[in-house]
């Protein structure tokens, strides 16, 4: 009968996971069978797909029957790495210890694959595996044009545990965006529900107060270029699809080069590159064994030449040392989008305390 030594990375997993992991044509209803028949053995006592496994522990299971292998789907391998490929994603590294990697995403490389996409981070990661025998884990995702920091975790607790904190909102980003135009309040909170907008596939998110989720970003303005552009920095407070690039646009001032939510407007004239400049710039994250990774990504090349080009001086980007938190006394009264009124800036609000 197969078995296996539980690692130290699965210490704590249930057994189900464990298969999930390491043995995927081995299914959940599977598992319950041969928990049910006795057939599945932990330190030689009897489990099932529920119990929790330790490392060290021997697990112990029977042969797969070949027409339950062949009812799985089979997922199909992949290709070898190029040396080039290899290169190319190491190029992005800027951060790495035992539990993460944080890499540099420039604009234009999707996270994960998709329909008519070949190339992407997920399919880049065995690039990335170094000491270790197993590829990093991506725990959250970039949109394709949006540039800078991507957290990888080296192990699957690793991965666990950056998960809880992106889904505890513990995770602190910051992104740097150039608008069209100058927010009229120079440092406040955008808040409006969001949700896909009908008839676009899902690829449109829109402002919509009565079906949306909610949404909250934290915006402040670095700097400005007459009455051209500003370059701001936003701090999303939740994490919808497309957060930054639609709140910018509802508040009167879409995100250069971002034709999805700001049509012709989006683009400046005198040499400013007509790409998206939205840059995911530094991420601040509780750390597996204690402390935090703050890591800062430089500018894309792109971003880095509109900057100069608008008199930007990059000293206004300094960061600030604790992130400012949501108010949790009672709510004021705050005026929100609809969907009717997305292109003004009804949905910005004047900030209360620091920014």
């Amino acid at each position: 009968m197969p078995e296996a030594i539980v690692a130290e990375d699965d210490d704590g997993i249930r057994v189900d996971r464990w298969f999930k992991r390491h043995q995927p044509l081995v299914s959940f209803n599977l598992a319950s069978r041969w928990g049910r028949m006795g057939q599945l053995r932990l330190d030689g006592a009897k489990a099932g797909p529920g119990d929790r496994v330790a490392a060290g522990q021997r697990l112990v299971w029977p042969e797969i029957e070949p027409e339950a292998a062949a009812s799985r789907p089979v997922a199909r391998p992949r290709d070898d790495l190029s040396d080039e490929q290899i290169d190319y994603v190491r190029s992005m590294v800027i951060y790495m210890d035992a539990n993460a990697i944080v890499i540099n995403k420039p604009p234009g490389l999707a996270t994960q694959g998709g329909t008519g996409t070949s190339t992407h981070v997920d399919g880049l990661l065995d690039g990335l595996m170094y000491d270790l025998d197993v590829r990093p884990k991506l725990v959250h995702r970039l949109d394709k044009d949006t540039s800078g920091v991507l957290l990888l975790a080296r192990t699957a607790r690793a991965a666990a545990y950056f998960s809880k904190g992106f889904a505890g909102r513990e995770a602190r980003k910051y992104y740097w965006g150039l608008t069209i135009g100058l927010p009229r309040i120079e440092a406040g909170v955008i808040e409006a529900a969001l949700a896909k907008q009908p008839g676009s596939g899902g690829e449109r998110m829109h402002v919509d107060e009565e079906a949306g989720l909610p949404a909250k970003t934290r915006y402040r303005v670095l700097d400005r270029a007459a009455g051209r552009a500003a370059w701001v920095e936003f701090m999303p407070l939740t994490g919808r699809t497309h957060q930054i690039r639609v709140h910018a646009a509802a508040m009167g001032h879409p995100l250069a080069g971002d034709a999805k939510y700001g049509g012709k407007e989006a683009f400046l004239t005198g040499g400013i590159s007509r790409k998206l400049h939205l840059h995911a710039r530094r991420l601040v994250i509780g750390a597996p064994g204690g402390g935090k990774i703050d890591v800062t990504a430089e500018l894309p090349g792109h971003m880095a030449d509109s900057f100069a080009l608008l008199g930007f001086d990059l000293a206004n980007g300094a960061p600030i040392v604790e992130a400012p938190q949501p108010v949790a006394a009672a709510k004021p009264k705050v005026r929100r989008l609809s969907s009717s009124t997305s292109g003004n800036r009804r949905g910005e609000r004047r900030s209360r305390g620091k920014s």
